[in-house]
Order: structure tokens, then sequence, then C-alpha cells
């Protein structure tokens, strides 16, 4: 058994496993950093430490919207990284059991869809279990992790 934080993008519901999560966090002022690519929306600063906020809307080829009082940030880490997967509502905490996941099968997967885990089937919808490793290109963690090391750089400068 399992327990996933299910959240929607749009009418569309999609979960993290509760251990790839480090915390879930209301909406704060995003500070943009034209530095990172697209799909990020820019940074926060989540008790001290530089967090990349990266849309799952524009991952996933939805409009970005306005946040509301329902947007979350979902923490988790991504090889190390914390990054802030914005998404416009946390439903709930589900516990599910192990064999009602399916694993999506490998042959179906290209650069667009290689985050998805697995698949349940939660209230007759379809829901998809996302890998926070594999949300990321490699080239946007590596550009993400050189803009947080600088953005660490200048902080730290300015303090001194």
């Amino acid at each position: 058994m399992i327990k996933q934080a299910i959240f929607t993008l749009g009418d569309e519901k999609y979960g993290l496993d509760i251990m790839d999560i480090s915390t879930i966090e209301k909406t704060t002022s995003v500070e943009p950093k034209a530095a990172l690519p697209a799909n990020f929306k820019g940074v926060i600063n989540l008790r001290g430490d530089i967090v990349p906020v990266y849309s799952l809307r524009r991952r996933f080829g939805f409009e970005d919207i306005p946040y509301d009082e329902e947007t979350r940030f979902i923490i988790g880490l991504v090889n190390e990284m914390p990054v802030a997967f914005e998404v416009d509502r946390v439903v709930e905490i589900l516990q599910i059991e192990d064999d009602l996941l399916y694993t999506v099968p490998e042959v179906t997967f290209n650069k667009d869809n290689i985050f998805m885990k697995n698949v349940v089937n939660y209230d007759g919808r379809l829901v998809i279990i996302l890998d926070p490793k594999k949300i990321l290109t490699e080239q946007e963690q590596d550009v993400a992790q050189n803009v947080i090391k600088n953005l660490a750089k200048k902080e730290d400068n300015e303090a001194k």
C-alpha cells in the first residue's frame, strides 16, 4: 500500500507518492528568472532556501492560469535539488492498494510522457502517478541547478 498526494491540473487528476514530497505549500510570491527554462515560473524563498517553481501545466501543455486560494506548491527533490511543482489544487492524500496500481507500458514512453510511473483507477477515473525524478528534462535540471547555485553565491556575496 502506498500513499499518494492527488492533485488536479485543469480537469485531470494526477498523483505523487508522498515519499517523494517534502511539503505542500500555499503559493507565495514567485520571482521570475529569465535564465530558467520555459517550464519554470521563477524561484521562491522557502524558509531561507531558493527553490525553483516548475509549472506542471506548462510541462503538460496546458495554459497558465492565475493563482487562486487552491493553488499549491508540492515541494520535492529532483536529484537532490528542491523543486516546487505548481499544481492547481491538492485534492487529498489517498492510500492505494498495490494491486490497484498499473505500470505504464514502456512501449508507450516518449520524451513527452517519460514521467508517468503508474496509473490507478480512482473514483472511476484514471489518475496518472508521476515520477518526480523524470518530470524535468536533464537540460532543465542542469540549467536550474546552475541558476540556483549562482543566486545562492550572489546572496552570499551580498550578505558579506
